[in-house]
C-alpha cells in the first residue's frame, strides 16, 4: 500500500489529478471562507429583484433581491457538508457490512447482499426522496438518506476486494497457524481494501452532492431560506426567461464541482492501481 505523501506526488504529476486537486481545493476554500468572500448574508435582501451581473452584484439577485454570489459561496457549504457526512455514513456502514459478508460469505453473505440488492432495486433518487419524506425534510434527514443510499455500493465494493484477499497466501498462512478472525481482518485483509474503498468514496461525493442538489431542487431536501443549489435552481425555473443568471451560475457550479470530484476519483484509481490505466 502506497503511502499517502506519495499518493499526492503521484496526483499532482497527473496533469487531471492535478486538476482535480486544485479545483476541490478552491471548492473547499470557497466554503470554508464564505462569510469572508461574500459581500452580502446570503438570506439578506441587498438590491432590486432579478438585477443583472453587475460590479457590486457580481452573479446578479435573485427574485427577492438575495445576492446569488453570496448564496452560491454558502450553498457550497451545504453540498460539501451532505457530502462528506452521507459518504462517511455509507462508507461505515458498507465497509462493515461488505467485510462480513466477504470473509465469512455462507448465509451471512447472501442474507447480506439480498438486502444490499433490494436497496439497488430501487432508482436511487428515489430511493432517497422516499427515505426523506418517511423521515421529514431537513439538512440532518437529507444526510441519513442520502448515506442509507449509498450503502450498497460500498458493501459490494468491500465484499469483492474481502473475497480476492481472503485467498491469499498470507492470510491462509494466518489462518493455519491459529490468528484471531479479528486480527486477519484489521491487518491482513484491510489494507487491500483500502485502494478500491478510497476510490469508491470519491466518486461517491459526487454523486452525494447531486442528489442533494435533486432532492433541494424538489423541495425534499434543504428547506428555504438556506442556500442550496438545488434549492436555487428550483426558485429560478419560473424566470428563466426574465432572469437566466438564476439558474446558470447554480447549474454551473454543480456542473463543476461534481466533474472536478469525478475526475479525481479517476486519477486516484489510476494511481492507486496502475493496472487500471489504459
Amino acid at each position: 500500500m502506497k503511502r499517502f505523501g506519495q499518493i499526492l506526488r503521484e496526483l499532482w504529476r497527473d496533469p487531471m489529478g492535478r486538476i482535480g486537486m486544485l479545483g476541490i481545493f478552491l471548492v473547499i476554500l470557497m466554503a470554508v471562507f464564505a462569510p469572508q468572500l461574500s459581500h452580502f448574508g446570503p438570506e439578506k435582501m441587498v438590491g432590486l429583484p432579478k438585477a443583472p451581473p453587475s460590479s457590486e452584484f457580481w452573479f446578479g439577485t435573485d427574485n427577492y433581491g438575495r445576492d446569488i454570489f453570496s448564496r452560491i459561496l454558502y450553498g457550497a457549504r451545504v453540498s460539501l457538508q451532505v457530502g462528506i457526512i452521507a459518504v462517511g455514513i455509507a462508507a461505515t456502514a458498507g465497509y462493515v457490512l461488505g467485510l462480513i459478508a466477504g470473509y465469512f460469505e455462507g448465509w451471512v453473505d447472501r442474507v447480506i447482499m439480498c438486502v444490499m440488492d433490494i436497496f439497488f432495486a430501487f432508482p436511487s433518487i428515489l430511493l432517497a426522496i422516499f427515505i426523506s419524506a418517511v423521515l421529514g425534510r431537513g439538512l440532518v434527514n437529507t444526510m441519513i438518506a442520502i448515506g442509507i443510499v449509498n450503502i450498497p455500493v460500498f458493501a459490494r465494493t468491500v465484499r469483492a476486494s474481502v473475497i480476492s484477499a481472503k485467498g491469499l497466501e498470507y492470510v491462509q498462512n494466518a489462518k493455519s497457524v491459529g490468528v484471531r478472525t479479528g486480527a486477519i481482518l484489521i491487518r491482513h485483509i484491510s489494507p487491500n481494501v483500502v485502494a478500491p474503498f478510497t476510490v469508491q468514496a470519491t466518486l461517491a461525493l459526487s454523486s452525494a452532492i447531486l442528489t442533494e442538489a435533486s432532492m433541494s431542487f424538489l423541495g425534499l431536501g434543504i428547506q428555504p431560506p438556506d442556500p442550496s443549489w438545488g434549492s436555487m435552481l428550483s426558485e429560478a425555473r419560473t424566470f428563466m426567461e426574465q432572469a437566466p443568471w438564476m439558474a446558470v451560475f447554480p447549474a454551473l457550479f454543480i456542473i463543476v464541482t461534481i466533474l472536478l470530484f469525478n475526475i479525481l476519483g479517476d486519477s486516484l484509481r489510476d494511481v492507486l492501481d496502475p493496472k487500471l490505466k489504459l
